[in-house]
């Protein structure tokens, strides 16, 4: 025991260096522990982040994922959208603009005819005649909404273009030519297209004559300014009226029964303006309607120009 306790007392009594020696050491020690301590507690707090961390790059996997999968919705849908009017959309053809055009080409009686240059001659309803002409067309309403759209730039809206649009009476007839009709102009008029390329034309559900297959004929211009002659114009072409309506039509609706022997004599595909085109044309070329031969139809069309 003594000893012992000299050995201790002699320990205590080899001086401040050897003390601050020791303690030195012991300081190191602590250091070098609580080094050791504070790894394990960080590698503890990686282990626990490491599942934030998993998670982080797990988020960041979605994050990217998510990005990824909206770039594809986005891509379905700019694709979709590019796709249909891609698929739909083509050139109108350029057609004949006939002999009754009123657009300044050619007269009538001896006299130059161009409607384009009449006060009035801008508006939807083309029923009725305008600027000192009266006189209202007869027949199944028809209210006709187009569109027109520039194939160059995946069929997109043509906004401020001027379309003409004229065609005969249920009877086959046409304003300013037909020798009944020399003072009546309806069933002529032109529209602007607005910002989604659409313009509208209230009018009626036209004839079919002899040799013909029933149509409409229309004319593009760049702007209402440059509409006022034929000169101006981008394109000429025609619509074809669908067989079933017009068969119903003429078989249906009083002032049309010249129609249903003229049509039987005729076809779209052997018609002198319609036939040689493409089907794939031809259905371009032709509205979709709905409506009835009571209440009048509404049909759509889209008319493609490159611009």
């Amino acid at each position: 025991m003594n000893h012992s306790h000299d050995a201790h007392d002699l320990a205590h009594d080899l001086g401040l260096q050897h003390d601050l020696q020791v303690m030195a050491r012991r300081l190191s020690e602590r250091r070098r522990l609580l080094g050791l301590m504070a790894a394990g507690g960080a590698a503890a707090l990686l282990s626990a982040c490491g599942g934030g961390g998993g998670d982080s790059g797990d988020s960041t996997g979605t994050g990217t994922g998510t990005g990824t999968g909206t770039g594809t919705d986005t891509g379905t849908g700019t694709g979709t959208g590019s796709g249909t009017t891609t698929t739909t959309c083509m050139v109108d053809p350029t057609e004949t603009e006939g002999p009754y055009p009123a657009d300044g080409s050619n007269g009538s009686r001896g006299s130059l005819v161009n409607v384009l240059s009449q006060s009035g001659v801008v508006r939807s309803d083309l029923r009725s005649s305008f600027g000192g002409m009266s006189g209202t067309a007869a027949g199944l309403p028809l209210t006709l909404k187009i569109t027109l759209v520039n194939v160059s730039t995946n069929c997109s809206p043509l906004e401020g273009y001027a379309i003409y649009l004229w065609h005969c009476t249920r009877e086959g007839e046409y304003s300013l030519y037909s020798t009944d009709l020399l003072n009546q102009n309806f069933l002529r008029g032109v529209q602007a297209t607005d910002s989604n390329g659409e313009c509208t034309f209230v009018t009626i559900f036209p004839g079919c004559y002899d040799g013909r297959w029933p149509h409409m004929h229309f004319e593009v211009f760049r702007s209402l300014n440059t509409a006022g002659s034929y000169t101006n114009k981008l394109l000429t072409s025609q619509m074809a009226m669908p067989k079933d309506v017009a068969s119903a039509v003429y078989a249906g609706v009083s002032g049309y029964s010249a129609s249903v022997s003229n049509l039987s004599r005729v076809s779209v595909t052997s018609d002198n303006v319609f036939g040689d085109n493409t089907s794939e044309q031809i259905a371009w070329q032709t509205p979709t309607f709905t409506g009835d031969t009571t209440n009048g139809h509404t049909a759509t069309i889209s008319i493609g120009i490159a611009v």
